[in-house]
C-alpha cells in the first residue's frame, strides 16, 4: 500500500502545481508539497513518480511550499485553496491511509508489550514456565492479526524477530533445566527399578504373594508422586504394571484375575469420559471468561478498525465455544448411557453371586465339633480374602491404565499443552475406546445372559 502520491493540480491562484502528497503514519498527519509548474519540469515529474512515490532517495526541489495536517477520516486531505484533476485518488488514499493509521499504532502496541517481554526475559536466571506461556500467548495474538491482514508484512517480520530472538534465549534456559530434571528423573528411576528388581524376584520365588501386593500398591502410590521424564515413566511404568498382574496371576490364575469382567471396563471408561468432560467444562469456563473479557473491551475500543477487530476475536471465540458445548452434550449423553450400562452389568453380576452362593450352601446344617469350629475359620477369612483384595486393586496399575498413560504424557520435557487440546485428546480417547469395546462387551454380555438361563 502506497504512502506517497504524485498528481496534478492548481494553487490558489489557480496555477497549474505538482501536488505531491506524503502519509506520516506514527503522527497521524500527511505532508503536502506544491510544486510550481516552472519548477515541475518533465525531468522533475520523472523523478517524483518513479523514485520519490515509492520510496526511493530523492530530494524535492528548493523553493516549494510544503503543508502538514493531520489526517481525518471526515475531512478533506487538501487545503481549500489547492484543487487536484482525480479527486477519487484522493479518496481513496485518505481510506486507505486512516487503515494504514490503525494499523502503526497496533504495531506500536505490540513492540511496546515485546519490548516489556524483553525486559522480563533479560532478567531471568531460570526457565520460568509463566514466562514462556504468556510469550506464546503474545506471539498467537500477533499471527492472528498477521492472519486476518490487520499488520503489515515488515511490521510483522520486525515483531517475528524480536519473539524468536526471546524464545531462542527460553529454550537456552528450559535446556539447563530439563538437563536437570532428567539427572533427578533417573536417580528416582533407578530407586523405583531397585525396589521393583526384589519385588520380582519375590514373585518368581512365590514369597509372600499378599504381602507382595501391599509392596506395589506402596511403590504405585510414590510413582504417582514422583516427577519422572517420559522415558523413565514409561519404562517404570511397565515394570509396575508387569509385577501387578504377575502377582494377581499367582493369587488368582490367570483366567480369574479381577479387573477384567466387561463391569470392570465398563467403569474405566465411565472414569476415562468424567475426566474429560471435567476437562471440557474447565475450558468452557475459560472461553466464556475470555468472551466476557473481549466484550468488555470491545464497549472501550476507540477507532473503527480496532473495533471491528475486536468484533471478529468475539465470533471466533463464541463460535469455538458453541463447538465444544455441543461436544460436551454428546459427552453427557454417553455418560448417561455408561451408566445405565453399569446398572443392567451390576445386575447380572449380583444374580450370578446369589445363585453361586445358593448353590454352596450345605444341605443339612450341623453344631460344628471345637475342631471343626477351628478348621472352618480360615476357609472363612480365606472366602472374604478375595473381595478386599478386589477393593484394593481398583488402585492397581491395570485398573487405572489409562491414568497412568495421562499422567506419563503430562510429564514431557518442556511441557506446554493448552488445556483446549487436552480436551480434545481426552474425547478422541473415550470415543475410540467406546468403538472398539462395544462389540466385545456385547459378546460377553450375551453369554453371561445365556449361561444364567442356563443355570
Amino acid at each position: 500500500m502506497k504512502r506517497k502520491l504524485v498528481l496534478w493540480g492548481t494553487n490558489a491562484q489557480d496555477e497549474k502545481v505538482l501536488v505531491a502528497i506524503e502519509l506520516l503514519a506514527e503522527e497521524n498527519q500527511i505532508k503536502i508539497h506544491s510544486i510550481p509548474e516552472t519548477l515541475a519540469t518533465e525531468e522533475v515529474h520523472k523523478a517524483m513518480m518513479d523514485q520519490w512515490r515509492v520510496g526511493a532517495e530523492y530530494a524535492l526541489p528548493e523553493g516549494i511550499e510544503s503543508v502538514t495536517r493531520d489526517l481525518s477520516i471526515s475531512e478533506s486531505m487538501l487545503p481549500e485553496d489547492i484543487k487536484v484533476e482525480n479527486t477519487s485518488l484522493i479518496q481513496r488514499a485518505q481510506t486507505e491511509w486512516h487503515f494504514v493509521v490503525l494499523s502503526s499504532k497496533l504495531n506500536a502496541t505490540y513492540r511496546s508489550e515485546l519490548e516489556d517481554f524483553k525486559e522480563k526475559v533479560e532478567k531471568l536466571t531460570e526457565y520460568d514456565a509463566a514466562v514462556w506461556e504468556s510469550l506464546k500467548g503474545f506471539w498467537s495474538k500477533v499471527q492472528e492479526q498477521v492472519k486476518e491482514k490487520n499488520l503489515f508484512w515488515d511490521h510483522a517480520n520486525e515483531l517475528k524477530n524480536g519473539t524468536n530472538a526471546l524464545f531462542s534465549k527460553m529454550k537456552e534456559l528450559r535446556a539447563v533445566l530439563d538437563e536437570e530434571f532428567r539427572s533427578q528423573s533417573k536417580k528416582y528411576a533407578d530407586t523405583f527399578s531397585e525396589a521393583l528388581g526384589e519385588i520380582e524376584e519375590k514373585i518368581k520365588e512365590n514369597v509372600n504373594i499378599n504381602g507382595l501386593f501391599n509392596d506395589l500398591k506402596d511403590l504405585q502410590r510414590k510413582y504417582r508422586d514422583t516427577k519422572f521424564t517420559r522415558e523413565d515413566r514409561n519404562a517404570i511404568w511397565e515394570r509396575l504394571d508387569k509385577a501387578f498382574k504377575q502377582v494377581k496371576e499367582k493369587k488368582y490364575g490367570k483366567e480369574n484375575v479381577p479387573g477384567n469382567s466387561p463391569l470392570d471396563r465398563v467403569k474405566r471408561r465411565l472414569a476415562g469420559l468424567v475426566k474429560a468432560i471435567e476437562k471440557m467444562e474447565r475450558s468452557i469456563k475459560r472461553d466464556d471468561e475470555e468472551l466476557k473479557f473481549q466484550n468488555r473491551r470491545a464497549e472501550r475500543t476507540e477507532g473503527q478498525l480496532e473495533l471491528q477487530i475486536r468484533q471478529a476475536k468475539i465470533k471466533m471465540l463464541d463460535q469455538r465455544a458453541n463447538s465444544k458445548k455441543e461436544k460436551l452434550a454428546d459427552m453427557r449423553k454417553t455418560e448417561g448411557e455408561l451408566n445405565r450400562k453399569i446398572e443392567k452389568l451390576s445386575a447380572q453380576q449380583q444374580r450370578r453371586e446369589k445363585k453361586e452362593a445358593s448353590s454352596s450352601t450345605p444341605p443339612a446344617a450341623q453344631s460344628p465339633s471345637k475342631d471343626s469350629k477351628a478348621e472352618a475359620q480360615p476357609e472363612s477369612k480365606t472366602q472374604e480374602a478375595p473381595t478386599q483384595q478386589t477393593k484394593a486393586e481398583s488402585e492397581a496399575p491395570e485398573a487405572t491404565d489409562k491414568q497412568g498413560i495421562a499422567e506419563a504424557i503430562s510429564s514431557t520435557l518442556g511441557e506446554s499443552l493448552t488445556d483446549v487440546v487436552d480436551t480434545v485428546k481426552a474425547v478422541a480417547e473415550v470415543v475410540g475406546e467406546k468403538v472398539s469395546e462395544t462389540i466385545e462387551e456385547t459378546k460377553e454380555e450375551l453369554e453371561a445372559e445365556k449361561k444364567s438361563e442356563e443355570e
